[in-house]
């Protein structure tokens, strides 16, 4: 038996035919889905693209114990046990995070490897001089970062498609099939960073998607909320969509290779990918700073097991990023190792079997969320200090940081968790987290009803239901005691409605913002304030809402609304480049 797997980063469900799309180019998702089971019930687990690949080693949640990291020394490695059993495990990849501090221990788990230099800010070729920037729609203080310099400079080594990482990876993937399309017992993880963002694709796939734009250069958005023109962000759509199609066409390959050697019969295929993407949605753009909206989490799944040969129909049972390590190990008829959260998945190709009920997913230090396939709940913080917080490592890096020593002198040793193998380990102080998502609140969502989750709901019994699920699926992963206090919630999930009644009106009270208390605001407005704040450093953010207040009284507005703020941001913001700048430093040191 052998196994491919085509992993994409970024890719939006939403943005495919097989889920409703209608205007990308994307033939080649179309015929798979003719060649495989395709889920509509695909959750993440973990954010962003680390965590998301600890869960696919490992099988558990990692986003309630550790923020971005690399593997540990207790944990359980898909490919690592494969190759233990006699599985010939091979990643290729372009994925540019495997090679810094965050990540540098999950390609050696492989029996080989090999990567691609140039995606994104990858230090890949040195430059000592600046390269020329293009005028661009980017922000400024992004464009001033090293990462787009260095972008800039990868992609004057990119002339012609075939030097693209993209098709490097793939070409390379397919060169390893081909090597070894007669031999058994192997698993290939062909794995590209595209279509994250920035969206460089060649002409002829933009050609694909003709409009008129007049603005300047944009293909890489900020990890912020919305401020470009709408003629930016559809153009900023159509360049992602050209990336798409890029993709779509190596995924052609596979599927052709595939055909070409008759390797159904007794290949497995799944593509996949770690987390989705906003382009515009609920006014952001990109992942990692906002609540994780069903873009982001709810992702795309396509399984082809050779030994069921299920092709052509859909799955509506909930499946998880977590389940495909036990489904792979199950394939090559290896034992699961214990203290996996997910399941495999074959009963479920076979005959829509469920394997859970419910779905956990989340950013370390975020919004904890837990959907059943009809709602969608996000339980936020009930401190504004998003507090108690720690990271359980043995392994203190960040994305492409150590952790500094500031971090590290109230370190408390940690009796091992049943994963740990015995192991203690570090107990480290994290502070609020990257996201903090009380700004945000809790939220609660009917996704039979609203799909693109526009409209919150309030109904204390729905949300008690999810309180207790969660905190089922939470003792399940051994989450540390501290995350049920941050969350508010007991560790047992009991909790009456008056007792939510009195926690939600004192969580309001905490959240409400101390200006402009005579002016009458709407929720979505307070919700832009937060998250201006949230990406404001902390010890200027008193000083925005003053710049705010002072805004509203002396434009004489009688209320505080979304367009208020937007109105704000535009004027404002022009003039504080240096906060921004600071926001975005930050940015790209530690988020995907």
């Amino acid at each position: 038996m052998r196994a491919i797997m085509v992993m994409f980063d970024s890719l939006n469900r939403h943005m495919l035919p097989n889920y409703g799309c209608d205007w990308t180019h994307a033939p080649n998702f179309k015929k798979l889905a003719d060649k495989t089971v395709v889920f509509d019930q695909c959750y993440a687990g973990s954010l962003p693209c680390m965590p998301a690949r600890r869960e696919l080693h490992t099988g558990r949640y990692n986003f309630l114990h550790r923020s971005w990291g690399p593997i540990e020394p207790f944990d359980n490695s898909m490919p690592e046990i494969l190759k233990q059993n006699g599985v010939y495990t091979h990643l290729v990849t372009d994925h540019q995070h495997y090679w810094e501090d965050g990540g540098a221990t999950y390609h050696p788990r492989y029996s080989s490897f090999e990567i691609v230099r140039g995606q994104e800010g990858d230090p890949w070729k040195g430059h000592v001089k600046d390269p020329a920037i293009p005028e661009t729609e980017t922000p400024d203080s992004l464009v001033k970062s090293g990462m787009f310099r260095q972008d800039i400079i990868n992609r004057s080594y990119l002339k012609s498609e075939q030097s693209h990482p993209q098709a490097v990876t793939f070409s390379l993937g397919l060169d390893f099939i081909e090597k070894n399309k007669d031999d058994d017992n192997w698993f290939i993880q062909l794995e590209t960073f595209d279509p994250h963002e920035p969206f460089f694709a060649y002409q002829h796939y933009k050609d694909l998607y003709p409009h008129e734009y007049n603005g300047k250069h944009f293909d890489w958005p900020p990890y912020s909320f919305v401020q470009e023109r709408e003629e930016v962000v559809q153009h900023g759509k159509y360049e992602y969509a050209a990336l798409l199609s890029m993709c779509d066409h190596y995924l052609g390959r596979v599927i052709e290779m595939m055909d070409k050697y008759d390797m159904w019969k007794d290949t497995m295929l799944i593509v996949n990918t770690d987390h989705g993407y906003l382009l515009g949605e609920h006014g952001w753009w990109s992942k990692s700073v906002m609540p994780v909206y069903d873009e982001i989490a709810h992702t795309p799944l396509f399984v082809w097991d050779p030994r069921l040969g299920i092709k052509g129909e859909r799955r509506q049972s909930i499946v998880q990023t977590v389940d495909l390590a036990p489904t792979l190990l199950e394939f090559f008829g290896v034992p699961l190792p214990e203290n996996m959260d997910g399941k495999p998945l074959r009963e479920t190709i076979h005959s829509d079997q469920p394997i859970r009920e419910t779905a956990l997913f989340g950013y370390y230090g975020g919004h904890v969320n837990i959907t059943d396939g009809r709602y969608v709940y996000m339980r936020a913080p009930v401190s504004p200090k998003n507090g108690p917080l720690f990271e359980y490592t043995l392994m203190p890096t960040h994305m492409r940081e150590l952790f500094s020593p500031a971090e590290l002198p109230k370190i408390e040793i940690q009796h091992p968790f049943t994963f740990t193998k015995g192991c203690q380990v570090m107990k480290i102080p994290a502070g609020t987290g990257f996201m903090n998502a009380f700004q945000y609140g809790s939220k609660l969502f009917n996704l039979t009803t609203d799909p693109g989750q526009k409209e919150e709901i309030e109904d204390l019994e729905i949300e008690l239901k999810f309180v207790k699920n969660m905190a089922k699926k939470m003792r399940e992963n051994e989450a540390p005691e501290e995350q049920f206090k941050r969350l508010g919630i007991p560790e047992n999930g009991i909790m009456t409605v008056e007792e939510l009644r009195q926690q939600k009106e004192t969580v309001r009270k905490a959240e409400q913002l101390n200006i402009l208390q005579d002016h009458p605001w709407e929720r979505a407005a307070q919700n832009q304030i937060k998250a201006l704040l949230n990406i404001t450093p902390e010890n200027m953010r008193q000083n925005q809402l003053s710049k705010f207040e002072a805004f509203v009284i002396n434009l004489e507005f009688d209320a505080v609304t979304p367009e208020v703020v937007e109105e704000f941001i535009n004027v404002t913001l022009q003039t504080e480049e240096k906060e921004k700048a600071q926001y975005f430093i930050q940015l790209a040191g530690r988020t995907s």
